[in-house]
């Protein structure tokens, strides 16, 4: 199985991810996750990422790139894998597919999780009141401010892939407002 997550931020593409990992025995890879692990290995690519990072900008396409290669060649990821996070423009669909090619390898299905914005923004406030209500503190971007710039940031940069990868006929879109077993069903039956 080699999958990839789409959706905007709240959507559950990390929730899916970690059931659908452990369904097939695959990795979840999270580029976030994959970066932080290159910087504490003192890879190349994570020594160029650390001071990208250290200077406050945003780590460029290479260097992403370059960090989810280095983690697809490990043996694990061989199996398959579950990319959320990654690609998040075209230009990164289309790298990723080369580096599939390389090892004549490509990807099993491409699942996008539709949800109403309004309801993300909501869950947000609703998450973050109930963590003062435990008396610990919010996530700093648990607030609908944050969530609306990060939504439209999705919008801007990441949305295109989901016509990417339509015409490549690897696209499901799946209802990711259905409660968590009920969307993970959903998304089993579109890769069965």
């Amino acid at each position: 199985m080699r999958l990839v997550l789409l959706g905007p931020p709240g959507a559950g593409k990390g929730t899916q991810g970690q059931k659908l990992a452990e369904a097939f025995g695959v990795p979840q890879l999270s580029t976030g996750d994959m970066l932080r692990a290159a910087v504490r290995a003192g890879t190349e690519i994570g020594l160029a990422a650390k001071s990208v990072i250290e200077s406050g900008g945003l780590v460029g396409d290479d260097i992403v790139i370059g960090c989810v290669r280095e983690r697809l060649e490990l043996e694990d990821a061989k199996r398959g894998f579950i990319l959320d996070g990654f690609p998040r423009t075209t230009a990164q669909a289309e790298a990723l597919d080369r580096l599939l090619a390389s090892d004549q390898r490509r990807l099993t299905a491409v699942i996008e999780l539709c949800v109403d914005e309004e309801r993300l923004v909501e869950r947000i406030e609703r998450r973050a009141q109930e963590a003062r209500e435990q008396g610990e503190s919010p996530r700093s971007d648990d607030n609908a401010e944050t969530m609306r710039k990060r939504l439209k940031t999705y919008h801007e940069s990441t949305a295109a892939l989901s016509e990417f990868y339509r015409a490549q006929g690897r696209l499901s879109v799946i209802d990711g407002m259905r409660d968590i077993d009920r969307v993970n069903s959903d998304i089993l039956g579109a890769l069965s």
